[in-house]
């Protein structure tokens, strides 16, 4: 139990019962027209602008960007903010690719899909390796985050708190898959926004830049080197893991194969420009804890623990809202998205070639729920911090940059080296993650798949059909 939560437990569990009920609710309303498996899957690939907007920017504002933002800007100061935002590149140069994908593949369900049609079955196990590590250090991390705000600000044991957040998004994604998904995504966006800047510019009147900027220059003065050496390795290290994350993962691809054709470009496109200043906007709440001489426990807590100290009562609640938004929109995203490469990769790609649709759809369900089972035992024993646990994936997405990109603009790309690429630059990235620090991991793995992308395209260069991309039954 924590002693200094703001907010007593019963306030706590009043809101989560009444956001419980309320997701759970929309969910199964927004998802009861879903029909067949490309409707549960993929929202019968109908999905329009405004939605398809909403839903990428409330998935890539997750807990990670309002409690990790937070606690890597109180480590690394500016640079860690700023480097966070970076991650909008990604959502950005996902913009001409998710047009691309849909062209080629237009009845395509998934990335693992892509892969083995594109580099064949060694290349796909691989992908599918590095794609369900990454889907699980990032379910976990979320399923922490639940936990970690819940018991800062409530007093709430971390176990209830995690339990409660998954068992509503598992519901909820269980009820009504991707259209439930899209259309709660839309209303969390709101709600994360608004928050977000409510709690900014009541930090700056309640506590004023001055008295920040004076407090951390005589306490941490290295927050605000502009010099600092890890903080400027690790903006460049989020660029490449904020693209290998959005290029290789199944979150956007289906999101490419659900969006109605033509809306992807610019969905991705407006997403990302949004999305920019809301980690420097969650940041920069707390670089406020050295002139409020905060204890923090825990860096990953720090920015609940300044919101509610700043704000009181009223300032946790709203704080409560913002990251419980920020969780289901990207939990419930997660879930729909790996569950839908799990079934048609793993079960019906290595278990049951023969599946039929109906069957499929009866087993996407079964696949959601023991994905939130697995969570929540993942999540059980609290490890590590969220950013170290986050980064730790980075090594592995960075690989799947060039392999991706290069896999669908050149047609002469070598399945072999793009194989080797995810193999090679995970092993030396994870490393270098070890050896020298999580700031560098991904940015090591990306120069080295890279390299082996590009030279063995350029000596053994293999020549490929687009067409191949484009045949249904190549599902079979």
């Amino acid at each position: 139990m924590n002693n200094d939560a703001v907010l007593d437990a019963s306030t706590g569990w009043l809101i989560l019962a009444l956001f419980s009920i309320a997701w759970i609710w929309l969910g199964w309303w927004l998802g009861r027209r879903a029909e067949g498996l490309e409707g549960f899957m993929l929202a019968g690939r109908k999905v329009g602008l405004a939605l398809g907007t909403a839903t990428a920017m409330a998935t890539w504002v997750t807990s990670n960007t309002t409690m990790a933002a937070p606690q890597l800007a109180f480590q690394m100061g500016i640079w860690g903010m700023v480097g966070y935002s970076l991650g909008s590149i990604g959502l950005m140069l996902f913009a001409p690719l998710a047009k691309r994908i849909r062209i080629l593949m237009p009845n395509g369900f998934t990335s693992g899909e892509f892969i083995r049609l594109r580099y064949g079955k060694t290349a796909w196990r691989v992908f599918l390796g590095i794609s369900l590590f990454y889907a699980f250090g990032w379910l976990v991390s979320l399923g922490m985050a639940g936990g970690v705000l819940i018991n800062a600000l409530t007093g709430i044991d971390y176990h209830v708190g995690m339990s409660v957040i998954l068992a509503v998004c598992v519901t909820y994604t269980l009820l009504g898959g991707l259209r439930a998904v899209i259309g709660t995504d839309f209303i969390q966006a709101l709600l994360i926004l608004t928050g977000i800047v409510i709690i900014a510019v009541l930090a700056i009147n309640n506590v004023g830049v001055d008295r920040m900027h004076s407090a951390v220059l005589e306490e941490r003065p290295e927050l605000l080197n502009l010099l600092f050496p890890a903080a400027i390795m690790f903006l460049f290290n989020n660029l490449l893991f904020g693209i290998g994350e959005i290029f290789h993962s199944n979150v956007w691809w289906s999101r490419a194969f659900a969006f109605r054709e033509g809306v992807g470009f610019r969905a991705y496109m407006i997403a990302g420009l949004f999305w920019t200043p809301v980690p420097i906007v969650a940041g920069f709440v707390a670089l406020t804890a050295p002139a409020l001489n905060l204890n923090v426990p825990a860096a990953d807590m720090v920015g609940p623990m300044v919101a509610a100290e700043l704000l009181g009562v009223g300032g946790a609640v709203l704080v409560f809202i913002v990251v419980f938004s920020a969780l289901a929109s990207s939990l419930d995203s997660l879930l729909a998205a790996t569950s839908d490469l799990v079934l048609t990769d793993i079960y019906k790609g290595h278990i049951r070639p023969q599946a039929t649709e109906e069957q499929l759809a009866k087993a996407a369900r079964w696949v959601v729920l023991i994905l939130g089972i697995a969570t929540w035992l993942l999540c059980w024993p609290r490890l590590t911090t969220l950013a170290e646990l986050l980064y730790l994936t980075g090594a592995f997405v960075a690989s799947t940059i060039w392999p991706v990109a290069a896999g669908l603009y050149w047609r002469r790309v070598n399945p072999a080296g793009a194989t080797l690429a995810m193999l090679l630059g995970t092993a030396v990235g994870l490393t270098s993650y070890f050896v020298v620090g999580f700031y560098v991991a991904a940015l090591v793995s990306a120069a080295i798949s890279m390299a082996l992308v590009l030279l063995t395209t350029w000596l053994a260069p293999r020549e490929f059909e687009w067409a191949t991309l484009n045949v249904q039954e190549a599902r079979s």
